[in-house]
């Protein structure tokens, strides 16, 4: 079984950051490609972004290219989104999950998943 705890969530203004961590335990923190989904009220939770196994490949939606980075950090068994120039249609529960893949995937067929963590942008 793998846990995943993500934290970092706030309220925060338009044009602010945010940094959301994600620790993940139970099993070899390594053998997951991990990603970070955001499902904002009345809608459907989407892709946001992702890391392969070995940290060297990324992948995010469009909306969010050139603003968010994710990371990682296999030492440690965390994972990192990092948020910038934030905007209200950012706002959403934002959660970790790991797949037990190379690469990561853009569909929500991810095996473990966090309880998500709020992130709110004012205008």
């Amino acid at each position: 079984q793998v846990q995943l705890v993500e934290s970092g969530g706030g309220l925060v203004q338009a044009g602010g950051s945010l940094r959301l961590s994600c620790a993940v335990s139970g099993r070899t923190f390594s053998r997951y490609a991990m990603g970070w989904f955001r499902q904002a009220p009345g809608k459907e939770r989407e892709f946001v972004a992702g890391i392969s196994r070995s940290g060297r490949m990324t992948d995010y939606t469009d909306s969010v290219k050139g603003r968010f980075t994710i990371s990682r950090d296999n030492a440690r068994n965390t994972v990192h989104l990092q948020m910038n120039s934030l905007k209200p249609e950012d706002t959403a529960v934002y959660y970790c999950a790991a797949v037990d893949s190379i690469l990561p995937e853009r569909r929500s067929e991810y095996d473990y998943w966090g309880q998500g963590t709020q992130v709110t942008v004012s205008s």
